[in-house]
Protein backbone atom coordinates (compact mmCIF):
# COMPACT_ATOMS: atom_id res chain seq x y z
CA UNK A 1 0.00 0.00 0.00
CA UNK A 2 1.41 3.26 -0.68
CA UNK A 3 1.90 6.23 1.74
CA UNK A 4 -1.46 7.89 2.07
CA UNK A 5 -1.15 11.86 2.43
CA UNK A 6 2.65 11.19 3.47
CA UNK A 7 1.00 9.58 6.69
CA UNK A 8 1.49 5.95 6.05
CA UNK A 9 3.27 3.65 3.93
CA UNK A 10 3.06 -0.56 4.26
CA UNK A 11 5.67 -2.30 3.19
CA UNK A 12 4.37 -5.86 1.83
CA UNK A 13 4.29 -7.82 4.70
CA UNK A 14 1.56 -5.33 6.59
CA UNK A 15 4.01 -3.59 8.66
CA UNK A 16 4.22 0.76 8.83
CA UNK A 17 7.51 1.64 7.64
CA UNK A 18 7.04 5.11 7.96
CA UNK A 19 4.34 7.53 9.79
CA UNK A 20 3.47 10.88 10.53
CA UNK A 21 5.49 11.91 13.80
CA UNK A 22 2.34 13.27 16.49
CA UNK A 23 4.35 15.94 18.52
CA UNK A 24 2.89 16.84 22.13
CA UNK A 25 1.63 20.34 22.90
CA UNK A 26 3.26 21.45 26.12
CA UNK A 27 0.36 23.17 28.14
CA UNK A 28 0.22 25.95 30.70
CA UNK A 29 0.02 24.84 34.57
CA UNK A 30 -2.95 27.60 36.19
CA UNK A 31 -4.66 26.59 39.45
CA UNK A 32 -3.67 23.00 39.52
CA UNK A 33 -5.00 22.25 35.32
CA UNK A 34 -3.21 22.57 31.95
CA UNK A 35 -5.03 24.76 29.98
CA UNK A 36 -3.79 25.83 26.83
CA UNK A 37 -3.35 29.39 25.93
CA UNK A 38 -6.57 31.88 25.68
CA UNK A 39 -4.45 33.35 22.94
CA UNK A 40 -4.70 29.91 21.03
CA UNK A 41 -0.62 30.72 20.17
CA UNK A 42 1.68 28.52 20.28
CA UNK A 43 5.55 27.73 19.29
CA UNK A 44 7.46 25.12 17.80
CA UNK A 45 10.19 23.97 19.99
CA UNK A 46 13.37 22.68 17.72
CA UNK A 47 16.21 20.64 19.23
CA UNK A 48 20.14 21.10 17.75
CA UNK A 49 19.27 19.65 14.57
CA UNK A 50 16.15 21.56 13.51
CA UNK A 51 13.61 18.82 14.73
CA UNK A 52 10.79 19.50 15.48
CA UNK A 53 10.37 17.78 19.04
CA UNK A 54 7.17 20.03 20.72
CA UNK A 55 4.75 22.10 20.77
CA UNK A 56 4.54 25.19 23.49
CA UNK A 57 1.98 27.38 23.79
CA UNK A 58 2.95 30.70 24.11
CA UNK A 59 1.06 32.67 27.38
CA UNK A 60 -0.14 35.96 27.07
CA UNK A 61 -1.31 39.09 29.57
CA UNK A 62 -3.89 37.43 30.05
CA UNK A 63 -2.80 34.06 30.93
CA UNK A 64 -0.79 35.72 33.91
CA UNK A 65 -3.76 37.65 34.82
CA UNK A 66 -6.08 34.47 35.58
CA UNK A 67 -3.01 33.17 37.22
CA UNK A 68 -2.73 35.81 39.41
CA UNK A 69 -6.50 35.43 40.30
CA UNK A 70 -5.92 32.17 41.69
CA UNK A 71 -2.62 32.62 43.23
CA UNK A 72 -4.21 35.18 45.46
CA UNK A 73 -7.18 32.83 46.36
CA UNK A 74 -4.84 30.03 47.27
CA UNK A 75 -2.21 32.23 49.50
CA UNK A 76 -4.47 32.36 52.97
CA UNK A 77 -4.89 29.06 52.93
CA UNK A 78 -1.59 27.83 51.98
CA UNK A 79 0.42 30.31 54.29
CA UNK A 80 -1.97 28.71 57.35
CA UNK A 81 -0.83 25.12 56.47
CA UNK A 82 1.67 23.83 59.19
CA UNK A 83 5.69 24.33 58.50
CA UNK A 84 5.72 20.73 59.09
CA UNK A 85 3.08 19.87 56.06
CA UNK A 86 5.10 22.41 53.66
CA UNK A 87 7.82 20.15 54.44
CA UNK A 88 6.00 17.53 54.08
CA UNK A 89 5.19 18.22 50.35
CA UNK A 90 7.98 19.84 49.37
CA UNK A 91 9.57 16.08 50.08
CA UNK A 92 6.72 14.43 48.21
CA UNK A 93 7.62 16.85 45.45
CA UNK A 94 11.16 15.29 45.71
CA UNK A 95 10.10 11.68 45.94
CA UNK A 96 7.90 11.90 42.67
CA UNK A 97 10.77 13.45 40.89
CA UNK A 98 13.21 10.82 42.09
CA UNK A 99 10.83 8.49 40.38
CA UNK A 100 10.76 10.05 37.38
CA UNK A 101 14.62 10.78 36.96
CA UNK A 102 14.99 9.15 33.93
CA UNK A 103 12.30 11.11 32.43
CA UNK A 104 13.63 14.56 33.10
CA UNK A 105 17.26 12.93 31.97
CA UNK A 106 16.35 12.47 28.70
CA UNK A 107 13.59 15.77 28.48
CA UNK A 108 17.40 17.70 29.12
CA UNK A 109 19.30 16.32 26.32
CA UNK A 110 16.55 16.53 23.93
CA UNK A 111 16.67 20.32 25.20
CA UNK A 112 20.46 20.52 24.04
CA UNK A 113 22.30 19.29 27.36
CA UNK A 114 24.97 16.78 27.85
CA UNK A 115 24.19 13.40 29.44
CA UNK A 116 26.35 13.99 32.45
CA UNK A 117 24.98 17.78 32.82
CA UNK A 118 21.53 16.48 32.59
CA UNK A 119 22.18 13.72 35.57
CA UNK A 120 23.70 16.55 37.90
CA UNK A 121 20.86 18.63 37.24
CA UNK A 122 18.14 16.29 38.39
CA UNK A 123 20.05 15.01 41.30
CA UNK A 124 20.68 18.78 42.30
CA UNK A 125 17.12 19.78 41.84
CA UNK A 126 16.22 16.46 43.79
CA UNK A 127 18.96 17.72 46.81
CA UNK A 128 17.63 21.00 46.62
CA UNK A 129 13.92 20.08 47.41
CA UNK A 130 14.89 18.29 50.40
CA UNK A 131 17.02 21.03 51.76
CA UNK A 132 13.92 23.18 51.42
CA UNK A 133 11.71 20.87 52.96
CA UNK A 134 14.15 20.46 55.75
CA UNK A 135 14.21 24.36 56.35
CA UNK A 136 10.12 24.27 56.61
CA UNK A 137 10.09 24.52 60.12
CA UNK A 138 13.07 25.60 61.29
CA UNK A 139 13.87 29.26 59.20
CA UNK A 140 11.00 31.23 61.73
CA UNK A 141 13.29 30.25 64.62
CA UNK A 142 16.16 31.60 62.89
CA UNK A 143 14.71 34.57 61.65
CA UNK A 144 12.63 35.45 64.47
CA UNK A 145 13.38 37.59 67.32
CA UNK A 146 12.33 38.88 70.59
CA UNK A 147 13.05 42.87 70.94
CA UNK A 148 14.24 44.12 74.10
CA UNK A 149 12.08 47.43 75.02
CA UNK A 150 11.78 49.89 77.87
CA UNK A 151 8.40 49.66 78.57
CA UNK A 152 6.57 46.68 80.48
CA UNK A 153 5.79 44.84 77.25
CA UNK A 154 6.95 41.43 75.29
CA UNK A 155 8.08 42.66 71.81
CA UNK A 156 8.26 39.81 69.26
CA UNK A 157 9.38 40.53 65.10
CA UNK A 158 8.83 37.36 62.93
CA UNK A 159 9.05 37.01 59.19
CA UNK A 160 5.31 35.87 57.89
CA UNK A 161 4.69 35.70 53.74
CA UNK A 162 4.89 38.91 51.36
CA UNK A 163 1.88 36.93 49.71
CA UNK A 164 1.64 36.65 45.71
CA UNK A 165 5.28 36.25 43.72
CA UNK A 166 5.71 36.80 40.17
CA UNK A 167 9.39 35.14 39.22
CA UNK A 168 11.32 34.88 35.50
CA UNK A 169 13.68 31.50 35.03
CA UNK A 170 16.77 31.80 34.60
CA UNK A 171 17.81 31.21 31.05
CA UNK A 172 20.53 28.83 31.63
CA UNK A 173 18.83 25.85 33.37
CA UNK A 174 15.72 24.04 32.80
CA UNK A 175 15.22 22.25 36.09
CA UNK A 176 17.20 23.20 38.87
CA UNK A 177 16.90 27.15 38.31
CA UNK A 178 12.84 26.67 38.55
CA UNK A 179 13.37 24.52 41.77
CA UNK A 180 15.44 27.05 43.46
CA UNK A 181 12.68 29.40 42.75
CA UNK A 182 9.82 27.79 43.36
CA UNK A 183 11.10 26.05 46.37
CA UNK A 184 12.09 28.91 49.07
CA UNK A 185 9.24 30.81 47.73
CA UNK A 186 6.32 27.96 48.79
CA UNK A 187 8.05 27.33 51.89
CA UNK A 188 7.54 30.35 53.22
CA UNK A 189 3.99 30.56 53.08
CA UNK A 190 3.95 32.71 49.25
CA UNK A 191 2.16 31.13 46.18
CA UNK A 192 3.81 31.93 42.65
CA UNK A 193 3.63 32.06 38.83
CA UNK A 194 7.13 31.77 36.97
CA UNK A 195 7.54 31.86 33.26
CA UNK A 196 9.59 29.24 32.27
CA UNK A 197 13.07 29.78 29.84
CA UNK A 198 12.06 29.57 25.88
CA UNK A 199 15.05 27.32 25.73
CA UNK A 200 13.65 24.14 28.22
CA UNK A 201 9.46 24.75 28.02
CA UNK A 202 9.72 20.56 28.24
CA UNK A 203 11.28 20.44 31.44
CA UNK A 204 8.95 23.16 33.27
CA UNK A 205 5.84 21.76 32.32
CA UNK A 206 7.05 18.11 33.41
CA UNK A 207 7.62 19.35 36.31
CA UNK A 208 4.15 21.13 36.69
CA UNK A 209 3.12 17.42 36.14
CA UNK A 210 5.43 16.07 39.42
CA UNK A 211 4.01 19.45 41.63
CA UNK A 212 0.57 17.99 40.46
CA UNK A 213 1.14 14.22 41.91
CA UNK A 214 2.80 16.00 44.73
CA UNK A 215 -0.46 16.81 47.31
CA UNK A 216 0.40 20.68 46.21
CA UNK A 217 -2.84 22.39 46.38
CA UNK A 218 -3.55 24.21 42.88
CA UNK A 219 -2.82 27.47 42.13
CA UNK A 220 -0.11 27.61 44.94
CA UNK A 221 2.62 26.77 42.06
CA UNK A 222 1.53 28.06 38.22
CA UNK A 223 3.98 28.25 35.68
CA UNK A 224 3.65 29.96 32.13
CA UNK A 225 5.33 29.39 28.79
CA UNK A 226 5.90 32.13 25.87
CA UNK A 227 7.94 35.02 25.10
CA UNK A 228 9.80 36.73 27.77
CA UNK A 229 10.66 40.25 26.54
CA UNK A 230 6.51 40.27 26.06
CA UNK A 231 5.62 38.86 29.87
CA UNK A 232 8.16 40.92 31.47
CA UNK A 233 6.09 43.65 31.91
CA UNK A 234 2.64 42.12 32.97
CA UNK A 235 5.26 39.91 35.34
CA UNK A 236 6.09 43.18 37.22
CA UNK A 237 3.46 46.02 37.04
CA UNK A 238 0.68 43.97 37.93
CA UNK A 239 -1.17 45.70 41.12
CA UNK A 240 -2.18 42.02 43.10
CA UNK A 241 1.53 41.29 42.79
CA UNK A 242 3.74 41.47 45.79
CA UNK A 243 6.99 40.47 44.69
CA UNK A 244 8.66 39.92 41.55
CA UNK A 245 11.60 37.67 41.27
CA UNK A 246 14.00 38.21 38.37
CA UNK A 247 16.68 35.80 37.08
CA UNK A 248 19.19 37.32 34.80
CA UNK A 249 21.57 39.69 33.33
CA UNK A 250 19.53 41.90 30.85
CA UNK A 251 20.26 45.45 32.01
CA UNK A 252 16.92 46.69 30.02
CA UNK A 253 15.07 43.92 31.36
CA UNK A 254 15.69 44.65 35.19
CA UNK A 255 15.19 48.37 34.30
CA UNK A 256 11.60 47.76 33.21
CA UNK A 257 10.65 45.34 36.45
CA UNK A 258 12.41 48.06 38.80
CA UNK A 259 10.40 50.81 36.86
CA UNK A 260 6.95 48.72 37.43
CA UNK A 261 7.29 47.68 40.61
CA UNK A 262 7.56 50.90 41.84
CA UNK A 263 3.47 51.58 41.12
CA UNK A 264 2.29 49.40 43.97
CA UNK A 265 5.96 49.83 45.57
CA UNK A 266 6.36 45.75 45.06
CA UNK A 267 9.73 43.82 46.01
CA UNK A 268 12.22 43.18 43.50
CA UNK A 269 14.71 40.39 44.16
CA UNK A 270 17.49 40.09 41.35
CA UNK A 271 19.41 36.34 41.28
CA UNK A 272 21.90 36.36 38.97
CA UNK A 273 23.62 32.90 39.98
CA UNK A 274 26.38 31.55 37.12
CA UNK A 275 26.12 28.09 38.35
CA UNK A 276 22.34 27.22 39.70
CA UNK A 277 23.70 23.65 40.98
CA UNK A 278 26.27 25.16 43.37
CA UNK A 279 25.25 24.91 46.85
CA UNK A 280 25.74 29.54 47.16
CA UNK A 281 22.25 29.01 45.12
CA UNK A 282 20.49 27.35 47.83
CA UNK A 283 20.32 29.24 51.09
CA UNK A 284 17.35 30.00 53.90
CA UNK A 285 17.90 33.76 52.81
CA UNK A 286 16.28 32.91 49.85
CA UNK A 287 13.59 32.37 51.86
CA UNK A 288 13.60 35.44 53.87
CA UNK A 289 14.23 37.29 50.87
CA UNK A 290 10.09 37.20 50.17
CA UNK A 291 9.10 37.27 53.76
CA UNK A 292 7.79 40.23 55.28
CA UNK A 293 8.69 41.08 58.85
CA UNK A 294 5.79 41.43 61.83
CA UNK A 295 6.41 42.95 65.16
CA UNK A 296 3.91 42.16 67.82
CA UNK A 297 3.69 43.96 71.09
CA UNK A 298 2.17 42.01 73.99
CA UNK A 299 1.90 43.30 77.77
CA UNK A 300 3.80 41.98 80.51
CA UNK A 301 1.44 39.84 82.75
CA UNK A 302 -1.78 39.57 81.09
Amino acid sequence: MKAVNGSVNLNGSGNATTRLSVQKTYKLYIDGKFPRSESGRYYKLNDAAGNVIANICRSSKKDFRDAVVVARKAQESWAKRSAYNKGQILYRIAETLEGRKSQFVDTLILQGATKNNAVAEVNAAIDRLVHYAGWSDKYQQIFSVVNPVESSHFNFSFPEPTGVVSAIAPTQTGLMGLVSIIAPAIVGGNTIIILADTAFPMTAIELAEVLHASDLPGGVVNILTGNRKELVAPFSNHMDVNATVYCGDAGEELKTIQTNAALNVKRVIHYNFKNWNDENAQSPYMILDLQETKTTWHPIGI
